[in-house]
């Protein structure tokens, strides 16, 4: 007779979020190429990104905008992949990747700023889709920030599955919409020759155009990790995010250089309404902020999973939109966006020291540490930051050079050399 099973067994405990915010993302559940690509696109169709791209186009002319334009998405590619590239070989979040670097109380620190900084962020853009729609449709703003706040975390809610089958659905349309645009922009303008002979007001500096380029996504894409972590090996993490970010920021950043030149409007959704076709407006306005506002409240769940050590992501995505809400109802987010730029200077040299720690003492490699078992401060990484952050924000403040990029590479470079220099028993307390 065989005797049942033992009820003392040791039973293998239930995943609480398949998307494992507290945990490496093991080989079995990683991604294809296509799935994190476009992911990592719909995440990048940010309307800001051309926003900005046409104010820059305004001050030179097109073909020195186009060089500066390549030149910012270059730079963004090569920083977001050695990002993309730390978390493909550990399969882990930007924060806990960060609490590798920096320690607990670092890990926190990166958790409140990242996470904060996007519940910001998705404040800020359900306030322009109210706006938007409003105008577009003629109806009151408030029900549409309430009902799009709500529908857009639904799919972060859901996780990579739900973020990706938004994207699959969303990305094709709008890439085949923004192209359709740019055309009849090039038309306006009197051809590419029309075009390529407008000159520009020349009263931005090339540096502070630079600037602007690269400073409207560079915080954005420090959280990179959240899903490269699914990606199948760190060599296809960085791969798919260089070509991605490379050519999805070119996009964004030349189709608004077009449309400001062609139309004297850099938002595709604001010309399409001033052409009248109001149904293709709403749904550019919709696919586009959505996009990038499920990313933000992924990013805020998996940041207060860190913070609180609650397993799931899900709760925090819940108390992160109704906060949102509530700051876009209110009219917070008006002065917001000046505070959050602020902040954003202190984002990058987080970046700077994961990749000078990826590259340095882990060696390209996942260093095996135990999440649980990370003491409260790590001192080089910790210093890396504070002397990244020392150097951006010494840009910002004198203007000189490109603040983000030079906060990213102090911070790598400490990063990568203060381990050698202090000694092993400085590197965790």
């Amino acid at each position: 007779m065989v005797s049942p099973p033992s009820s003392t067994a040791p039973q293998r405990p239930a995943v609480l979020d398949r998307d494992r915010p507290l945990e490496r993302i093991p080989v079995a559940e990683r991604k294809g190429v296509a799935s994190v690509a476009v992911v990592i696109a719909g995440f990048g169709f940010f309307t800001p990104t051309m926003i900005t791209g046409g104010a820059v186009a305004s001050e030179f002319s097109f073909a020195t905008f186009a060089v500066l334009a390549l030149t910012a998405a270059a730079v963004l590619a090569l920083y977001i992949a050695a990002l993309g590239i730390a978390a493909g070989r550990t399969g882990l979040t930007t924060v806990l990747l960060s609490r590798l670097v920096l320690g607990r109380i670092g890990g926190k620190w990166a958790s409140i700023l990242l996470g904060g900084t996007q519940i910001g962020w998705y404040g800020i853009t359900i306030a322009v889709l109210g706006d938007l729609l409003g105008t577009a449709l003629g109806v009151p703003t408030w029900p549409v920030v309430l009902l799009g706040g709500i529908a857009m975390a639904v799919t972060a809610y859901y996780g990579f599955r739900g973020i990706e089958l938004l994207s699959w659905i969303s990305v094709p349309l709008m890439t085949a919409l923004c192209v359709w645009i740019a055309v009849g922009a090039v038309g306006n303008a009197g051809g590419w020759s029309g075009l390529l002979a407008q000159d520009g007001a020349g009263t931005l500096s090339v540096g502070a155009a630079l600037t602007l380029l690269i400073g409207t996504f560079v915080s954005g894409g420090t959280q990179i990790g959240n899903w490269t972590r699914f990606a199948a090996g760190g060599r296809l993490a960085f791969g798919v995010t260089a070509v991605t970010i490379m050519v999805v920021q070119s996009a964004m950043l030349l189709f608004g250089g077009i449309g400001a030149t062609g139309f004297g409007e850099p938002d595709f959704s604001g010309i399409l309404i001033m052409t009248g076709s109001i149904g293709l407006a709403v749904f550019l306005i919709i696919s586009n902020l959505w996009t990038t506002n499920d990313n933000a409240a992924y990013a805020f769940g998996v940041a207060g999973a860190e913070l609180t050590g609650r397993p799931d992501k899900r709760p925090f995505i819940v108390g992160g939109v109704a906060l949102a809400i509530v700051l876009a109802l209110t009219g917070v987010t008006d002065g917001l966006t000046t505070f959050l730029v602020v902040l954003g200077v202190l984002i990058p040299p987080l970046g700077g020291a994961i990749i000078g720690t990826f590259v340095g003492p882990w060696r390209r490699r996942d260093p095996g540490t135990d999440l649980d078992a990370v003491g409260p401060v790590r001192l080089p990484g910790l210093i890396a930051y504070l002397g990244g952050t020392a150097a951006a924000v010494a840009g910002a403040w004198f203007d000189l050079g490109i603040p983000a990029v030079q906060g990213i590479v102090v911070a790598a470079l400490l990063a990568a050399l203060l381990p050698a220099a202090t000694g092993a028993r400085a590197v965790q307390l």
